[in-house]
Order: structure tokens, then C-alpha cells, then sequence
């Protein structure tokens, strides 16, 4: 989409250097959107921003850990020292632990879990309602990355199927609490995306009945899209829930 310079809406994308954070970044970028990309690692960022061919008016990388609160205020700090405000954020940033046996789950593995996946997410949705409350136009849109573990488990799956489950609940909380504030809010689920951290489904893992099984996968960018559509929609319209999948996944009628 052709915009005039400097009227281009302006998005931070947590998890930016991987997955499905670059992919969308990267979907963003060419649709010719301002990002800000936010990643604990400035490496890959920069890799992300030279393949987009994007200049330093359209890009800015931003390493940042969301579990750390100074971080994350430092970001949106930096997005609006560069960019004037922020019209969305994409809330993707997670981390999807080796599967534990419920009983043996170490507390310290809980908690790196619960830091990045729920009080990250947390802390990017707050600070993104404060600068979309006091900017002019007032408003904006956040998409919380979710996925299909917010609706049922995978075995083993207990840190990391709690959290997201916590998103929906982030999700519907902040969709009621930013009405007053034009801010929409909206959580895609993903499913067997093919990711680097995917790629194990297609070699075997768990089901539900315990017997190992190849998944298929989807390409990446069927999710960078679907943002990309709820990202577009006018702010009086909102996605509240979307589940984006491959195909012939199990997931309906999984367990």
C-alpha cells in the first residue's frame, strides 16, 4: 500500500528476529508500514531490517528482553522518539520450553516460562496503552500472540499451555478496558506454523493417546497475513479471535 512519507502507521513487533515476528515484520515493512523491531538479540534484528531493504525511516531495531520493565518502557520510548507514536502493537514475543513431565516441571523453568510469555506480554500491552491513550489521535491496535495451546494442550505442556491460556484472558480484559480509548485489541492463534521452533513437528511429537506422530505445517507467512489483514482493519472494526492453522493438523478433536 502506497502512503505519503511520513503518514505511515507505525508498529512494534516483539520477537522480531525470528519466526513469525520477521516474517510479519518483514509483511509489514512492504506493506509499508514504520517498525520497530524489539528482539533480546540486536543480531538478527539487523538481519531482519537488511533483508527488507528498509532505510532508517521506515526501520528501527531495538533489543529488548519484555520480562524486563525498564526494557520495555524503553522501547515504546524510543518508538515514539523516532516515529511521533505508535498505531500497533504486535505482541508475539514467547518462548516455547522442551516438553516436562508435569510431576518433574522445575519451578525456575515455570517462572522463565510465566516471565516471558505472560508478564512480557503484560508489560508491552500496558505500556502500549499508555502512549495510545495520550497520543493525538488517540488509539491503536494491539495482537497478542496466542496460539492453539489457548484452546487445548499439547502432553507435557503445562508452563506453556497456562500461559497462553493467560493471554485469551489478557486479551478479552484489555479488548473491554481499551474501548474508552480507541484502543482495539485482538489475539491470533497459530497453529504449526513453520518455524524454527516447529520444525520438530514434522519430524514426530507426542499426541495425546502417547504415540510419536508427524504434523504437517503451514508457511509462515499464512500468519505474518492474517496479522497483516487485522492490523489494516479500521479502528471501529476488530478481530477479536483468530485461529490460523495448518490445514491437516490435529487440532480440532485433538485429546
Amino acid at each position: 500500500m502506497t502512503r505519503p512519507p511520513g503518514s505511515e502507521p507505525v508498529a512494534i513487533v516483539t520477537g522480531a528476529g525470528s519466526g513469525i515476528g520477521k516474517a510479519t515484520t518483514l509483511a509489514l515493512l512492504a506493506d509499508g508500514w514504520r517498525v520497530v523491531l524489539a528482539g533480546r538479540r540486536a543480531e538478527p534484528l539487523a538481519e531482519v531490517v537488511a533483508q527488507a531493504g528498509a532505510s532508517l525511516a521506515q526501520a528501527l531495531a531495538v533489543p529488548t528482553d519484555v520480562a524486563d520493565e525498564a526494557a520495555v518502557q524503553h522501547l515504546f520510548a524510543q518508538a515514539v522518539e523516532r516515529f511521533g507514536r505508535v498505531d500497533l502493537l504486535f505482541n508475539n514475543a514467547g518462548v516455547f520450553p522442551p516438553a516436562a513431565l508435569l510431576e518433574d516441571l522445575e519451578l525456575t523453568e515455570w517462572q522463565k516460562v510465566l516471565d516471558i510469555n505472560l508478564t512480557g506480554m503484560f508489560l508491552c500491552l500496558r505500556e502500549a496503552f499508555r502512549v495510545m491513550k495520550a497520543q493525538t489521535p488517540q488509539g491503536g491496535r494491539i495482537i497478542n500472540n496466542g496460539s492453539t495451546a489457548a484452546h487445548v494442550p499439547r502432553p507435557n505442556s503445562l508452563a506453556y499451555t497456562a500461559t497462553k491460556h493467560a493471554v485469551t484472558g489478557l486479551t478479552r480484559t484489555a479488548a473491554l478496558d481499551g474501548r474508552k480509548y480507541g484502543i482495539a485489541c485482538g489475539q491470533i492463534d497459530i497453529g504449526n506454523a513453520a518455524t524454527e521452533l516447529a520444525a520438530r513437528f514434522s519430524t514426530g511429537v507426542m499426541q495425546a493417546d502417547g504415540t510419536i506422530a508427524t504434523e504437517p505445517l503451514m508457511d509462515v507467512s499464512a500468519a505474518a497475513r492474517t496479522v497483516l489483514h487485522m492490523a489494516n482493519l479500521p479502528l471501529e472494526a476488530n478481530v477479536l479471535f483468530s485461529t490460523v492453522m495448518a490445514t491437516r493438523m490435529p487440532f480440532v478433536g485433538r485429546g
